[in-house]
């Protein structure tokens, strides 16, 4: 495993050695990128910054842009460029699931109130819009239509799905919108700045697309399974909210067809009264024994495999094998 990229293990250790010294100019670059004279934004927008985070999404532009030119200062402004939406985003969603923790700190809304977290994230995706438009009118137009995406995401969760929708379909639909199409983003940004061969581009963002749903999966697993030290949030916050994931809907399609006792109570809690930390500790110490849970966690699995698939059309090397090693990462973490 490698000591310098602990996010991607079994790396080559020159593009490991390469590709954490890049990351490092882009933590400043991170910084300097939401530098501000006004006191109080100073302060709230590099709040999550400096809570830290996996920095996946600049991972994923680096390791696209090593199939081709990775130096070029267009390749460092997109990696920076997706992590300021990505958190711009974690802001908005915060608010939105009445989250009291983000990254092992106090959720922005919870220190300033949900006002000032609103608009500190428009002032993050103010931020990344200005860098958009330095890279060029082709990341402009990329970022724009991510930004569409992660909205109408949040939208299609909040209001869930109608009588006419699927709701697994809907679902995945939602972790692609609100998850994937960032990756998928960072993917085609890398390989496209980086003027790697023709086609890469479009191939790392039907990867991302791909590898996006299988980090999410994934992510549900942990949301359960973690507790606030490992994963940084409140477990099962978004049972509290009635927000959908994929071990509740495979739960209520296992109700459909005539529902054990333990099963009757799990549907019983899931649609009582959460509010208190004693009610959703009880459910969520249930659903961590629910086979639902090895059912996602193996959903998860299958999905990176088929991302992986994709990455079979690259040509053979350390790139395409660090890349695997990244997707195994994602879906096999503990928080």
């Amino acid at each position: 495993m490698s000591s310098t990229l602990p996010a991607v293990p079994d790396i080559d250790d020159q593009l490991g050695a390469e590709i954490a010294a890049l990351l490092g100019e882009v933590e400043e670059r991170l910084r300097a990128s939401v530098a501000t004279s006004d006191d109080m934004a100073r302060w709230t927008a590099r709040h999550l910054m400096d809570a830290g985070g996996k920095r996946v999404r600049p991972i994923l532009v680096l390791l696209a842009a090593s199939l081709g030119d990775m130096d070029r200062e267009e390749v460092l402004d997109a990696a920076v460029l997706v992590e300021l939406t990505h958190l711009a985003s974690l802001y908005h969603d915060d608010v939105m699931d009445s989250a009291s923790t983000r990254r092992g700190a106090d959720s922005a809304h919870l220190l300033w109130g949900n006002n000032v977290a609103i608009l500190t994230g428009d002032f993050l995706f103010a931020r990344a819009s200005a860098l958009s438009a330095r890279i060029g009118v082709d990341a402009v137009r990329l970022h724009s239509r991510t930004f569409e995406r992660l909205c109408l995401g949040q939208l299609h969760e909040t209001v869930g799905p109608t009588d006419d929708d699927d709701p697994f379909e809907h679902y995945i639909s939602v972790l692609a919108d609100k998850t994937a199409s960032l990756l998928a983003l960072a993917g085609q940004l890398g390989a496209s700045l980086s003027d790697a061969p023709t086609g890469t581009d479009e191939i790392m963002q039907r990867y991302g697309e791909k590898v996006g749903v299988a980090f999410q999966l994934a992510d549900d697993v942990l949301d359960l399974g973690s507790d606030a030290q490992t994963s940084g949030k409140t477990p099962g916050i978004d049972l509290r909210e009635g927000v959908a994931t994929m071990p509740t809907l495979l739960i209520r399609r296992r109700a459909a067809h005539g529902p054990d006792p333990r099963t009757r109570e799990i549907l019983e809690r899931l649609d009582g009264d959460l509010s208190s930390d004693a009610a959703l500790e009880r459910l969520v110490l249930m659903l961590r024994d629910d086979p639902a849970l090895e059912e996602t966690r193996a959903l998860a699995q299958r999905t990176a495999d088929e991302a992986i698939e994709i990455l079979f059309e690259l040509p053979s090397g350390s790139v395409r094998d660090a890349l695997i090693a990244f997707t195994r990462a994602l879906v096999e973490r503990r928080r």
